[in-house]
C-alpha cells in the first residue's frame, strides 16, 4: 500500500477544511437496510485524531444490534434475494458499487482523513480507488469462475461445487478502513454471502457510507450490514454469534487469538485471520543502488504514520554498506514530517487517537532505555493542533532481541539491525513469531532468489517493497495469521466445497 501523488488539479485546490466544516457524517447502524439507532439509544464519540474536533455521535452496537443485523442477513440469504440471483445479475450490482464508490471519492477520502487521520491526498489517491477497484474485479470474477467434475469411473458422475457459506463476519482495523472492508466484501459478496461488518470504532464512518451506496447500487436490504461498536462488545457478540458461518477478522495477534476462541465457545464457525508483522527489509552490500533501497524503506516504513501491518519495521543491512544506507534513510526523513492531513501537499498525518500516540511513545522509550541508538525523531509533534502526531524516528544498534524489534508498534519507528553474511540475515528475518512480509535487494538473481525461498512470509518483495496488485494474494504465516485476502484464493474463505456423487446407469 504504498503512497502515490494527488494527479487532479481540482483536488489539489479544494478547501478541505471547508469541506470537513460542512461534513455532517451519519453515525446510525444500518442494518436491513435502514440507517438505525442502537437498541439500547446508546452512542459513543467520534473524534478526528487531525485536531481532536468531534466529527458525531456514533451508534453503540452491542449484542441485541449484532443479533438484529445477523437475523437480517440470515434472512436475506435463505429466501434467496442475492445468494439465488444468477452470478451476472450480482456481477452488475456490485460493478454498479464501485462505479458510486469512485463517484463518492471526495466525501469518502475525507471521512476517511478525518476518521483515522492519513494524509488526504492517500486517501483520495490510494484508499478510495482500492476499495472500487477491489469490489469491481470480484463483481467481474463471479462468472469466470467454473466448479469441477471429478475423473471417476463411467458409473459415477461426481460434482465439486463451491457454495456460499451462509453469514459471514467481517471485522475490520483502523488503519485501512476501505480498503479492509473491500477486501472481505468483494468475495464474500461476489459468492452470495450475506455480511455484517463491524468496523472499527475508531473508524467507522467510511463502512457506513459504503453500505448506503451498496443499497444505491441495488444490493438488496439485509445483505450487506454495518454495526458499529466496540471489540469487547459488537465484535465479541458478532464472533460468538450462533448463526454466523464465517469471521474474517483483520487486527492484531491478541484479538486474533480470541477469534479463535470464540468460535471454540460457539458453533466452530471458520475464523479466517490477518494479523500483525514485524517485516524484515533485508539490504546485501551487492545491491547497486542503495539510494533506493533506502527512498523505499522509508516510503513504506512512514506511510500511513508506520500504521500498516506490513510495514518494513526491521531494516536489515549488511555491515560493509550499514553506515551509508542508514544516513541515506535518515536524509530521507525531511520528505515525512507529520503535517497538516487536510493538505494536499502532506505526506504524513495523525496517528488515530490518543492512545495510539502514547503506545508509540512508549516503544520509542523502550527503545532508548534497553540501549538503541535513537538518530532522527523519537518525539511528539504539532501538539498544538490537538491532533496525534510522532516524528519520523530511526533507531541503530538495535538488536533483534529488543523490544522494538520484537513487538509490532503500530507507528513510524524504524529499527536497523546489522548482519555479517547471508546466513545471519536469514536467521534474524526468521526470528520472528510474525510472517507477512519481507524484501530482498541484492543485485544477484540466485541469492535474490536463494533468500527469497529461506524466509518465513507471506509474501517477499525483491528489490522494491509494497508493489502491489488486486491479483495477488495477501495474507501471512506464524502469528500473522492464516487465509488470505485479495485474488481468487479468497473465494476459498467465503465458500464451501460440495461433492455431490451420482450413480449412473450403463
Amino acid at each position: 500500500m504504498s503512497g502515490t501523488d494527488l494527479k487532479s488539479p481540482e483536488q489539489l485546490s479544494v478547501n478541505w477544511h471547508q469541506r470537513a466544516l460542512d461534513l455532517r457524517p451519519d453515525g446510525r447502524a444500518l442494518i436491513d437496510g435502514r440507517r438505525v439507532d442502537a437498541v439500547s439509544g446508546d452512542t459513543f464519540a467520534c473524534h478526528s485524531p487531525v485536531d481532536g474536533r468531534l466529527l458525531t455521535q456514533v451508534a453503540r452496537g452491542q449484542a441485541a444490534d449484532i443479533d438484529a443485523a445477523v437475523r437480517s442477513a440470515r434472512a436475506a440469504f435463505e429466501d434467496g434475494r442475492w445468494s439465488k440471483q444468477p452470478p451476472a445479475a450480482r456481477k452488475r450490482a456490485l460493478q454498479r458499487f464501485a462505479g458510486l464508490i469512485l463517484a463518492a471519492q471526495e466525501e469518502l477520502a475525507l471521512l476517511e482523513t478525518l476518521d483515522m487521520g492519513k494524509p488526504i491526498q492517500y486517501s483520495l489517491a490510494v484508499d478510495v480507488p482500492a476499495a472500487a477497484r477491489c469490489i469491481a474485479w470480484y463483481g467481474e470474477a463471479i462468472d469466470k469462475l467454473y466448479d469441477e467434475v471429478a475423473p471417476t469411473p463411467a458409473t459415477a458422475l461426481a460434482l465439486i461445487t463451491r457454495e456460499p457459506m451462509g453469514v459471514v463476519g467481517a471485522i475490520v482495523p483502523w488503519n485501512y478502513p476501505m480498503i479492509m472492508a473491500a477486501w472481505k466484501l468483494g468475495p464474500a459478496l461476489a459468492a452470495g454471502n450475506s455480511v455484517v461488518l463491524k468496523p472499527s470504532e475508531k473508524s467507522p464512518l467510511t463502512a457506513l457510507r459504503l453500505a448506503e451506496l451498496a443499497l444505491q447500487a441495488g444490493i438488496p436490504e439485509g445483505v450487506f450490514n454495518v454495526v458499529p461498536g466496540y471489540g469487547h462488545e459488537a465484535g465479541e457478540a458478532l464472533a460468538l454469534h450462533m448463526d454466523v458461518d464465517a469471521i474474517g477478522f483483520t487486527g492484531s495477534t491478541r484479538v486474533g487469538r480470541r477469534m479463535l476462541g470464540y468460535a471454540g465457545e460457539s458453533n466452530l464457525k471458520r475464523v479466517f485471520n490477518e494479523l500483525g508483522g514485524k517485516s524484515a527489509f533485508v539490504v546485501f552490500d551487492d545491491h547497486e543502488d542503495l539510494d533506493q533501497a533506502a527512498r523505499a524503506v522509508a516510503g513504506a516504513m512512514f506511510f500511513n504514520q508506520g500504521e500498516s501491518c506490513n510495514a518494513p519495521s526491521r531494516l536489515l543491512v549488511q555491515d560493509s554498506i550499514a553506515d551509508a544506507v542508514i544516513d541515506a534513510v535518515v536524509g530521507q526523513t525531511p520528505r515525512y514530517q507529520p503535517g497538516d492531513p487536510l493538505a494536499p501537499q502532506t505526506t504524513m498525518g495523525a496517528l488515530v487517537d490518543e492512545g495510539q500516540l502514547q503506545t508509540v511513545l512508549r516503544y520509542i522509550e523502550a527503545g532508548r532505555s534497553e540501549g538503541a541508538n535513537c538518530l532522527i525523531g523519537g518525539a511528539r509533534a504539532r501538539e498544538a493542533s490537538g491532533g496525534y502526531y510522532v516524528e519520523p524516528t530511526v533507531f541503530d544498534g538495535v538488536r533483534n532481541d529488543m523490544t522494538i524489534a520484537r513487538e509490532e508498534i503500530f507507528g513510524p519507528v524504524l529499527s536497523v539491525i546489522r548482519f555479517k553474511d547471508e546466513a545471519e540475515a536469514i536467521a534474524l528475518a526468521n526470528d520472528s513469531s510474525y510472517g507477512l512480509q519481507a524484501s530482498v535487494w541484492s543485485s544477484h538473481i540466485d541469492r535474490a532468489h536463494r533468500v527469497a525461498r529461506a524466509l518465513k512470509a507471506g509474501t517477499v518483495h525483491v528489490n522494491q517493497y509494497d508493489e502491489d496488485d488486486i491479483t495477488v494474494p495477501f495474507g501471512g504465516v506464524k502469528q500473522s495469521g492464516n487465509g488470505r485476502d485479495k485474488s481468487l484464493h479468497a473465494f476459498d474463505k467465503y465458500t464451501e466445497l460440495k461433492t455431490t456423487w451420482i450413480r449412473l446407469s450403463v
